[in-house]
């Protein structure tokens, strides 16, 4: 890992996301101790030249880290397994292997998905699994930012067990890592945690001080599973309970009402769109352009690569934008930089760390992604927003940087030795799904 103190990135195009029209054609961040510390235009000043670090980012454009507001990460294992299944039936598949697999495969594969996020420009996710202890490891090596809850499901387990092991999480892992990796508690959904037990998680949720990562409407299955145990929806039942006292992240988000809507504005539920995932599974399509137009945050992410198949930010991008444009028949639904803006600043929002990612602004933490425009997909560069959203690809990222370390530059990964990781992949397939 790149540890400089200082760093300057000089003769750069960036989009601090700041506000739209914040777009700098030329000009430098410096970075100080993790945190930006200069941003400007033109020249800059003759000191920086001293700094530890230099990047020419002539040809690029930096933009805030991409964050992938719900994933999990250990179902990297699964991609491509049980493919072109309706979401309850596909649990029920994706189920069978987890319980196989162990505290090390998980780990393992976690490992597979930071190096495929990194690779291709995220510096933060929030992750909801099992055996997070050891994955809470692999953050720290990896250097990325992460959100880490250990979901809660009813069933073969205890609740209490895995409430005990949520709560050991939290206490020994939060803040930790020089403060990239934060906790939560998470009930996996409405349908597979009773009241009581979300009740109960809520009340423990309080006495940490932590906020909650769960599923929410994410299937008219869901729908009418809640109905007919509740009379209520799925957000309905959520406020009855108290969930939303919390600062929550709540992915999907597909059937909504405008009661729903407004429960979700007023208690800020940081909704989480998976464009992909939801497609693939054939969920239902997201109202996003309606949500932004509501005031809810919403974040973006992949959800695992069991159901997207890949951890591509560009690419979810791409789709959201595009899908809210179909489904509402409106070219100017969900524009480019509204779309931008729920993968960084937005998305910061949606997650809770709006104080400390999500912009490339003085103060903020060094999270920064740097994108090499010089390619032919992309040329001539006409508006770099544009470009971003509906062309820019994965492999076009040049550096990603988090708290001002350099974690991959050049084409190489530098905290994570990506042979080892996949020759560890390749043995723990052949023994879960050969």
């Amino acid at each position: 890992m790149s540890l400089e103190p200082t760093m300057l990135i000089k003769n750069i195009s960036l989009s601090p996301m700041t506000k739209e029209t914040d777009f700098i054609q030329h000009g430098f961040i410096y970075i100080k101790s993790g945190r930006i510390a200069a941003v400007g235009e033109g020249a800059y000043p003759t000191p920086y030249e001293q700094a530890d670090k230099i990047i020419d980012g002539a040809g690029m454009v930096a933009i805030p880290g991409l964050i992938n507001a719900h994933t999990h990460t250990p179902m990297s294992l699964l991609r491509g397994y049980a493919d072109d299944l309706p979401l309850m039936e596909w649990l029920e598949n994706i189920w069978a292997v987890e319980d196989r697999m162990t505290h090390e495969d998980m780990y393992w594969a976690s490992m597979l998905s930071m190096a495929e996020m990194i690779k291709s420009g995220t510096t933060t996710f929030a992750d909801m699994y099992f055996g997070m202890e050891r994955i809470a490891s692999g953050v720290e090596q990896s250097g990325l930012r992460a959100i880490l809850a250990q979901g809660i499901i009813e069933g073969k387990i205890a609740v209490d067990e895995q409430l005990a092991s949520s709560v050991s999480l939290v206490e020994n892992r939060h803040n930790s890592a020089s403060g990239r990796i934060q906790t939560m508690l998470s009930p996996h959904a409405p349908y597979t945690c009773s009241p009581d037990t979300i009740k109960k998680i809520i009340k423990q949720a309080e006495q940490l001080e932590v906020g909650i990562h769960t599923h929410l409407a994410e299937t008219r299955d869901e729908i009418n599973i809640i109905k007919e145990k509740y009379n209520n929806s799925p957000i309905g039942l959520m406020e009855e309970l108290g969930l939303f006292t919390r600062h929550v992240i709540a992915a999907h988000g597909v059937y909504l009402s405008d009661e729903d809507i407004e429960i979700l504005r007023k208690s800020k539920v940081g909704i989480i769109h998976n464009p992909k995932s939801n497609m693939k599974l054939a969920s239902g399509i997201a109202p996003i352009a309606t949500l932004l137009k509501e005031g809810v945050t919403v974040g973006l992410a992949t959800d695992g690569s069991a159901s997207n198949n890949v951890l591509d930010m560009f690419e979810e991008m791409r789709f959201a934008s595009l899908l809210q444009k179909v489904s509402t028949e409106d070219p100017t639904s969900l524009t480019a930089y509204e779309t931008l803006d729920m993968a960084t600043s937005n998305g910061a929002k949606a997650v809770g760390l709006e104080k400390e990612i999500g912009t490339i602004e003085v103060g903020k933490k060094a999270d920064i992604t740097l994108v090499n425009l010089q390619k032919t997909h992309v040329s001539p560069v006409n508006e770099v927003v544009s470009h971003l959203v509906y062309a820019v690809k994965a492999e076009d990222v040049a550096c990603t940087i988090v708290d001002g370390q350099i974690l991959y530059e050049k084409g190489e990964l530098l905290t994570i030795d990506e042979e080892e990781v996949m020759w560890q992949i390749d043995k723990i397939q052949k023994k879960l799904l050969s």
